[in-house]
């Protein structure tokens, strides 16, 4: 078991399998060091979908829980991508997108979910730039959808 496994472990966390593209596209990509992972939905191991509009029905606690399954998906999707999550040397950018009613303006505080839960699995490595950013619709009404940029160590 890694590091970061054992933490996760320690926190009471699992990861889904990484979830299957559901359009002409792939979930991840590989450019140098880079690993850009596609949007992840905010869809829990069961298939479950966190949905609803922010501010409309979903509190920011909601919002927040949902946010947290999409860093579970990118942790998913980084796992699968290379093969270890002890291979991540730092996520360098999160963009966080909240399925929110025009009112509605605590998107940074929605994304903190995704935000917070990679500091608690990665430590400093988690700490990344971010935008939170309110759309007016996401697939599946999804409640919060989150893509990221993570940097790695050769294997």
């Amino acid at each position: 078991m890694t590091t970061v496994e054992q933490r996760l472990k320690a926190l009471g966390l699992s990861l889904p399998d990484a979830p299957a593209p559901v359009a002409n596209y792939v979930p991840f990509h590989v450019a140098g060091n880079l690993l850009f992972i596609s949007g992840q939905i905010s869809r829990a191991g069961d298939g479950t979908i966190a949905t609803g509009k922010l501010g409309g029905g979903v509190d920011v606690a909601g919002g927040r829980a949902a946010a947290k399954l999409c860093a579970l998906n990118i942790l998913a999707q980084a796992r699968a991508a290379l093969g270890s999550l002890d291979r991540v040397s730092q996520v360098v950018k999160l963009t966080g997108f909240v399925n929110a009613m025009p009112a509605f303006t605590e998107h940074p505080q929605v994304v903190n979910g995704a935000s917070d839960c990679l500091v608690e699995v990665l430590g400093d490595k988690g700490r990344h730039t971010r935008s939170a950013v309110g759309v007016s619709s996401l697939p599946l009404d999804s409640a919060v959808e989150v893509e990221a940029i993570i940097a790695f160590t050769p294997a």
